[in-house]
C-alpha cells in the first residue's frame, strides 16, 4: 500500500498542501523504508514549508540509498541553500550534474547557489541575530504589521504566518527566513528603517539622478544598492518524481473515467447494451474503482439479468475489501445485490437471503433507501408466508375443533385452534366471533373486544359480531357504548332477539342509575370509566357544553332552549348514559 500513500502525497503536493503531503510520504516510508524516491519527495515537501533541517536529513538519506541518482543531489542542494549554506549547496548541485549534465533543475539550482555564495554577507546589528529575533516577541509585532498598508496582506498568507511563529519560538532562526522579501519588509518595519527591495533599486535607475561628482559614481551607486538589498534566492519546490508506471496508471484512470461517463450517458438514454460495454471497458482500464462494477450491476437490474447483477455485486464487495474502499460503496453493492435477490424471490424463504443482504448493507452504511428496501422485503415475505399458509379447508377443520373444545369448556385449547384457523384463513369473521366468545369466558376483555371489532370489520352484517362486542362492553359496565353497539346491529337485523335483549338490559341499567338505585361506589366506578372515554372528555371540555351543564343546574328556562338543539341533546344523552349526568 506504499504506492497508494505515495499517490496521495503527490496529489497533496500538487495542490500545495505540503504538510499533508509530508504526512502521506511518511506513511509510505513506514511501509517501504528502502525506497529512495519517498525520501526525495518528502524532502521536497518539507523544504516547501521551510523545514530545511528535516529536508536535509531526508535528502542525505536519499543520496545514501541511491548515490548514482542525480535527483537526490538536487534535493540535497535545495536543503543546504534553504539553511543558508550556499557552499554546500554548490557542491551538491555539482555532484548531481556530474551524474546528469543535462539536468535543467540542477543547472538552475547551481546558478542560485553560486549567486547566493557570491553575495556579500550581511552584517548583523550590534545586538546580534538573536537580539533582532527578540524584537519579534513583543505584542506590538502584530499591531505594526496590521497597521502598515505594505505588510497588512501578509497576515492572510499561511506560509508567512508560519515563518513568524517559528521566529517567535526560536529567535535564532530568523536568518533562515531573511531570504524572503516579506520578512525583510517586516524587519525594516520593526527597526523603523526602509529596506530597499530590488524593485525599488531598478526604479531608482530610471529616475533622474542627482548632480554627480562623476558619471561613473552615479552608475555604480544603484548597482551596489541593488546587490546589497537583493535577497538570497529561495529554493523552489521541485515537482514530485513520477515513474513511467505511475504516468501510465494515471492515463488509464483518466481513460476509465471517460468510459464511465459515456456509460452513464447511455444508461440515462436506456441504451443498456452500450452502457454495459462502456462500464466493462472502464473496469479493464482501472480495477481499483468498484463503482464501475456497481454501475454495471445497476444496468443488469434494469435488463432483468439478476444473476449477472449478483455476480458483479459480489466482485465489488470482495474487491472493495481488498482496496479498503469507502463503506458507502460497499453498502451500495450489497443493496443492489439485495434488490436482485428480491426480484428473484419465488417463495417466502427466498426473501431470507435478500433481507440478510440488506442488513449487511446497513451495517456498512445506514442509508434511508436501503432501510426502506429492507422493510419492503420483510413485508413482502410476511404476505407471501400468509399466502403460502392459506387453506380454507384446513381452517374450517381447525374451527370445528375449536367449537368442540368450547362446548367442553376447554377455552384455552379452543383459542389455540381458532388462532390456527385464522392463520389458515384470516378473512373468516366466524372465527373471530368464536374466539371473542372464548376470551370473554377467560376474562380477557380487551382481546375479546378486539376480535369482535375485527369480526364486524370483515362482515358488517354479521349479527354475532355485534352481540359479542355489546356483551363485552356491558360486562365492562360501559352501558352507553354497549347500547350503541346493539343499536348498530339492529340496523342490519332488526328482529334479532339477542340484540333486542341487549338494548333492554342497557336501558334498565341506565335508568337504574338515573333513579339513584346505585350505590355511591357503583356510581363512582361508572363515572371513572366514563372519564377515560375520549368522547366524554371532549364533551366535558367543550366550552358550550360546559355552559349548557351550568344552565341545567342554575337556569332551567335557558336549559330548555339548549335541549331543542339535536346536537346538544345527543351529547347530554351521552353523558346521562355514561352516568356523568343524572336526570331526575
Amino acid at each position: 500500500m506504499a504506492d497508494e500513500a505515495k499517490a496521495k502525497g503527490n496529489a497533496a503536493f500538487s495542490a500545495g498542501r505540503f504538510e499533508e503531503a509530508a504526512r502521506h510520504f511518511t506513511d509510505a516510508i513506514a511501509l517501504a523504508p528502502e525506497n529512495h524516491v519517498l525520501y526525495s519527495n518528502r524532502s521536497a515537501a518539507l523544504a516547501s514549508v521551510h523545514r530545511y533541517s528535516e529536508a536535509l536529513a531526508d535528502a542525505e538519506k536519499t543520496v545514501e540509498l541511491k548515490p548514482d541518482w542525480a535527483k537526490g543531489y538536487s534535493r540535497l542542494g535545495a536543503a543546504h541553500l534553504g539553511l543558508g549554506d550556499a557552499a554546500s549547496a554548490v557542491a551538491a548541485y555539482e555532484k548531481g550534474l556530474a551524474l546528469d549534465p543535462s539536468n535543467e533543475g540542477l543547472k538552475a539550482g547551481l546558478a542560485d547557489a553560486k549567486k547566493a555564495a557570491a553575495a556579500p554577507p550581511r552584517r548583523p546589528p550590534p545586538g546580534g541575530p538573536d537580539g533582532i529575533g527578540q524584537m519579534f516577541q513583543g505584542p506590538e509585532l502584530w499591531t505594526k504589521i496590521a497597521s502598515d498598508p505594505t505588510t497588512r496582506a501578509y497576515l492572510e498568507q499561511p506560509d508567512f504566518m508560519q515563518m513568524l511563529r517559528e521566529v517567535q519560538r526560536n529567535p535564532s532562526s530568523l536568518n533562515m527566513y531573511l531570504s524572503d522579501p516579506r520578512m525583510m519588509q517586516v524587519l525594516g518595519l520593526m527597526l523603523n528603517i526602509k529596506i530597499q527591495r530590488p524593485e525599488a533599486s531598478e526604479s531608482s535607475q530610471s529616475s533622474p539622478p542627482p548632480p554627480p561628482s562623476s558619471q561613473d559614481q552615479q552608475q555604480e551607486r544603484p548597482e551596489t544598492k541593488a546587490r546589497e538589498a537583493e535577497p538570497e534566492p529561495e529554493p523552489k519546490p521541485e515537482p514530485m518524481e513520477v515513474t513511467d508506471e505511475e504516468k501510465e496508471r494515471k492515463e488509464r484512470k483518466s481513460a476509465a473515467l471517460k468510459e464511465k461517463e459515456a456509460g452513464n450517458a447511455a444508461y440515462k438514454k436506456k441504451d443498456f447494451e452500450t452502457a454495459i460495454q462502456h462500464y466493462t471497458k472502464a473496469m479493464e482500464l482501472d480495477d481499483e474503482d468498484i463503482s464501475y462494477l456497481t454501475n454495471r450491476a445497476a444496468v443488469y437490474i434494469e435488463m432483468g439479468k439478476y444473476d449477472e447483477c449478483i455476480k458483479d455485486c459480489d466482485k465489488a464487495v470482495e474487491r472493495g475489501r481488498e482496496l479498503r474502499a469507502d463503506f458507502k460503496m460497499i453498502s451500495r453493492a450489497l443493496t443492489r445485490k439485495g434488490t436482485a435477490l428480491v426480484k428473484l424471490a419465488k417463495t417466502s424463504k427466498d426473501y431470507d437471503i435478500a433481507i440478510e443482504t440488506y442488513q449487511k448493507a446497513l451495517t456498512e452504511h445506514r442509508n434511508p433507501d436501503t432501510l426502506k428496501k429492507l422493510n419492503e422485503a420483510e413485508r413482502a415475505k410476511k404476505e407471501l408466508e400468509q399466502q403460502e399458509y392459506y387453506d380454507p379447508k384446513l381452517a374450517d377443520e381447525e374451527r370445528e375443533k375449536g367449537n368442540e373444545l368450547f362446548k367442553e369448556q376447554k377455552y384455552p385449547d379452543a383459542v389455540k385452534h381458532y388462532t390456527e384457523a385464522l392463520r389458515r384463513n384470516p378473512k373468516d369473521p366466524r372465527v373471530y366471533s368464536n374466539r371473542a366468545a372464548c376470551y370473554t369466558k377467560l376474562g380477557a376483555m380487551p382481546e375479546g373486544l378486539k376480535d369482535a371489532e375485527k369480526c364486524i370489520e370483515l362482515d358488517p352484517t354479521f349479527s354475532k359480531g355485534y352481540t359479542r362486542k355489546g356483551a363485552i362492553q356491558f360486562f365492562m359496565k360501559e352501558y352507553d357504548k354497549a347500547m350503541e353497539t346493539y343499536q348498530a346491529g339492529l340496523k342490519h337485523d332488526p328482529n334479532n332477539p339477542e340484540l333486542l335483549d341487549g338494548v333492554k338490559r342497557c336501558i334498565e341499567q341506565i335508568n337504574k342509575a338515573n333513579r339513584g338505585d346505585l350505590s355511591q361506589e357503583e356510581i363512582q366506578e361508572r363515572q371513572n370509566k366514563a372519564m377515560q372515554d375520549p368522547e366524554i372528555q371532549n364533551i366535558l371540555t367543550d366550552p358550550i357544553m360546559r355552559q349548557v351543564l351550568i344552565d341545567l343546574q342554575e337556569n332551567p328556562r335557558a336549559s330548555q332552549e339548549h335541549l331543542k338543539n339535536p346536537g346538544v341533546m345527543q351529547k347530554i344523552q351521552k353523558l346521562v348514559s355514561a352516568g356523568i349526568v343524572q336526570m331526575r
